[in-house]
């Protein structure tokens, strides 16, 4: 049994100390926004925060995540209003949508941690092998999610999802 705080509730989940998070996470909790790609943490599909940093789950394992706070997709806002998922929206960086959830999670670790990243910096912390072609796409969303959280642009207004207002995870 592990125990760790996951998109701010505390939960315990009933699988074997060696599960990789990613599987807790989609199998155990039913959060699906995180995504497998390679298995490996290189691909970076399946990006998650750990405690703020951006970490891989598909390599975390639940005794490594224990007592740590972890945080998805569906945890960074439920109103999808955080400046990363606003920038995403208005810089039309997503193409296929797979590998989506751990650029914008890779995004606002590096956001929370430095608001203005030059592109070296936006281009080190989102590693992640996309296949179609958004890369040029990400520094500029990355850099407009930054002005955003720095107040010198306004976000998108976004329509609020049903699930929203929907208790629990």
């Amino acid at each position: 049994m592990a125990s760790l705080t996951l998109n701010a509730q505390p939960l315990d989940i009933a699988l074997p100390g060696d599960t990789p998070l990613l599987w807790a996470l989609r199998d155990a909790a039913n959060l699906t926004g995180t995504k497998y790609g390679c298995g490996t943490g290189e691909c970076g599909a399946c990006t998650v925060l750990v405690d703020g940093q951006a970490l891989p789950s598909c390599t975390l394992t639940l005794d490594e995540a224990e007592g740590r706070s972890v945080t998805t997709i569906e945890g960074l806002s439920r109103l999808r209003d955080h400046p990363v998922q606003q920038a995403f929206a208005a810089e039309q960086a997503i193409q296929c949508g797979f590998c989506t959830p751990g650029l914008v999670m890779a995004a606002a670790a590096l956001l929370a941690r430095n608001a203005d990243p030059s592109e070296a910096e936006i281009a080190a912390a989102l590693p992640n092998i996309c296949r179609c072609g958004v890369q040029p796409r990400l520094i500029r969303t990355v850099q407009r999610a930054g002005r955003i959280l720095r107040g010198q642009e306004r976000g998108l207004a976004l329509p609020v999802p049903a699930t929203a207002t929907t208790p629990g995870l």
